[in-house]
């Protein structure tokens, strides 16, 4: 396997995508951050003082999504045509989900990934004030469509 984000010299450098054929892109990843089941309860109560945790965390998310190539380095900054971020609320933790699509000549993934990360940060943020304790983890790429290395499914 060949590492593509370092030059001839060895040194670190953007890849060129000229040459690649604009597809339809489409990744998800998933996450989670778990704390106490009070903290749960306060989210779902609406009694978090900062505000609607979901809420700020979902557009938080998405703001992530938009601002991938301004924290990692060798990301493109491309068009995005689509993002959706989704939370499953279980009795001791917060799962998350980010779907992130464009078209173009290079992939979503770490728009995803940023996503799903941004989120559970916020939440992090929103709820720390009552639980220092909360783990945030598990994040990870479950499916990528498109492009020349084309479809992955995490098994």
């Amino acid at each position: 396997m060949e590492f593509t984000h370092f030059n001839e010299d060895g040194r670190a450098h953007m890849v060129n995508v000229d040459e690649k054929n604009e597809t339809k892109r489409v990744a998800i990843a998933i996450g989670s951050i778990k704390m106490k089941k009070e903290t749960v309860d306060l989210i779902k109560d609406g009694k978090i003082k900062k505000g609607d945790v979901l809420s700020v965390a979902q557009v938080a998310g998405i703001m992530g999504v938009k601002r991938t190539s301004d924290l990692i380095p060798m990301c493109h900054n491309i068009f995005i045509s689509g993002a959706d971020i989704k939370f499953e609320v279980k009795e001791d933790e917060i799962k998350i989900q980010a779907k992130v699509s464009t078209v173009g000549k290079t992939g979503v993934e770490m728009e995803a990934l940023t996503a799903v990360s941004t989120a559970a940060l916020t939440i992090y943020d929103m709820c720390k004030a009552v639980d220092k304790n909360m783990e945030i983890g598990n994040i990870t790429l479950i499916k990528k469509t498109g492009g020349k290395s084309g479809d992955y499914l995490k098994k």
